[in-house]
């Protein structure tokens, strides 16, 4: 997988980050820098952790499944994606404005079980591990940071589209993997 392929990857699952990330500064009315770097910090180590831990899991199987290993990586990300999808339409929840560990430990442990799943995807592929879980980290951190910072300008649009958006991608990345491997796309 090239940097160019890991970076638009690393958007797509930095995108739920985002959106909850503009939440979360849609609650906390006035905005601080250590609000957004609070949710920068949650959200883009959680988001490095969890690929790394689905990797090493995957690493374990990757002998008796690498005949399907394209397969794999199409049907876990086009769920993701289109579970992105439909979270993008569904209904909007309250946000608690807190920025403690009590309120962030579950925001970030459940906008980084897709990365779980992508990072045992990333057993399968040629992925560089460390480059991957780094920049999936930073591009999360830096992302969240912002969303914090504009939740109170992009409001709730932003968040369903940025939910949308991630889906798109990621729905993207699972066919274009899949294409590759049955040799339609070089």
């Amino acid at each position: 997988m090239e940097i160019t392929e890991l970076f638009v990857l690393a958007v797509g699952l930095a995108m739920d980050a985002f959106a909850v990330s503009v939440c979360k500064g849609l609650s906390a009315g006035r905005v601080r820098l250590g609000h957004a770097v609070t949710a920068g910090l949650w959200f883009g180590g959680f988001q490095a952790l969890m690929p790394f831990l689905g990797w090493l899991l995957g690493v374990q199987f990757r002998a008796f499944i690498t005949s399907i290993d394209h397969w794999i990586a199409f049907v876990l990300l086009g769920l993701i994606g289109v579970n992105m999808i439909r979270e993008s339409r569904g209904c909007e929840e309250e946000m608690e404005a807190s920025f403690g560990v009590k309120a962030m430990f579950p925001l970030a442990v459940a906008t980084s079980i897709d990365a779980l799943t992508v990072g045992i995807t990333f057993a399968f592929l040629q992925v560089n591990i460390v480059v991957a879980v780094a920049l999936i980290g930073v591009i999360t951190f830096v992302l969240s940071a912002i969303g914090v910072r504009a939740g109170g300008v992009v409001g709730e649009k932003g968040k369903s589209w940025a939910e949308l958006a991630g889906g798109v991608v990621l729905i993207l990345m699972g066919t274009k993997i899949l294409l590759e491997h049955l040799g339609i796309l070089a």
